[in-house]
């Protein structure tokens, strides 16, 4: 695809927060003393990005801040790149869920859409926000070599919106801790293709 010069995103979800495991959601839990290490040791002493993006939650943030200040690269806090709001289920773990109901988790893993925690937010709507911040983000930063720090879901969302995936598929994708995935995103005059290069790797 010829044209203008590709747009290189790394999507990179934050270490582990305090407080370990859970559904954390929209909880502004700030990284672990090990979430700063796998944090730092996923970026190494490079810092090959043009910009850095980030959610506003702390355990984005502070590193990603942390990395614009030592490097010299602009930040930009973007609101809509939030993690999921788990509704009911924020701050409670795995087995306490299932401890209430076994197949609570299963029915949600396979269908978000119909079995989402009560109040939480709605996937399309979830959908729509991340999708709007990435259309802003790869026409804004065009040509450049962007860092996104952010949650699981939201690379969950992204890595499925490239892949035109089914929505209720989602969270069949796995997302580790301080692991990165990239896109590519190549544009003529006729539209925009976006490719992901590797998921839930490292640099």
């Amino acid at each position: 695809m010829s044209g203008a010069a590709p747009t290189l995103v790394d999507l990179l979800r934050h270490g582990e927060p305090v407080g370990g495991k859970k559904y954390r959601g929209q909880l502004d839990d700030p990284l672990s003393e090990l979430g700063w290490q796998e944090m730092r040791e996923a970026v190494g002493s490079d810092c090959p990005w043009d910009v850095i993006v980030t959610s506003p939650l702390a355990r984005c943030a502070a590193f990603a801040r942390e990395l614009s200040l030592s490097h010299g690269r602009p930040l930009v806090l973007e609101p809509r790149l939030k993690e999921i709001g788990f509704g009911a289920w924020e701050g409670r773990t795995a087995a306490e869920l299932l401890s209430e109901d076994p197949e609570r988790l299963t029915r949600f893993w396979s269908d978000p859409v119909r079995h989402r925690p009560p109040g939480a937010e709605p996937l399309p709507a979830f959908r729509d926000r991340v999708v709007l911040a990435w259309d802003e983000i790869i026409s804004r930063h065009s040509g450049k070599r962007v860092l996104v720090v952010c949650h699981a879901g939201v690379i969950r969302m992204l890595v499925r919106h490239v892949l035109d995936m089914p929505l209720e598929r989602l969270f069949r994708l796995h997302v580790p801790s301080a692991s990165l995935s990239r896109v590519i995103v190549e544009r003529n005059g006729t539209g925009v293709l976006p490719r992901l290069l590797f998921h839930a790797g490292r640099l």
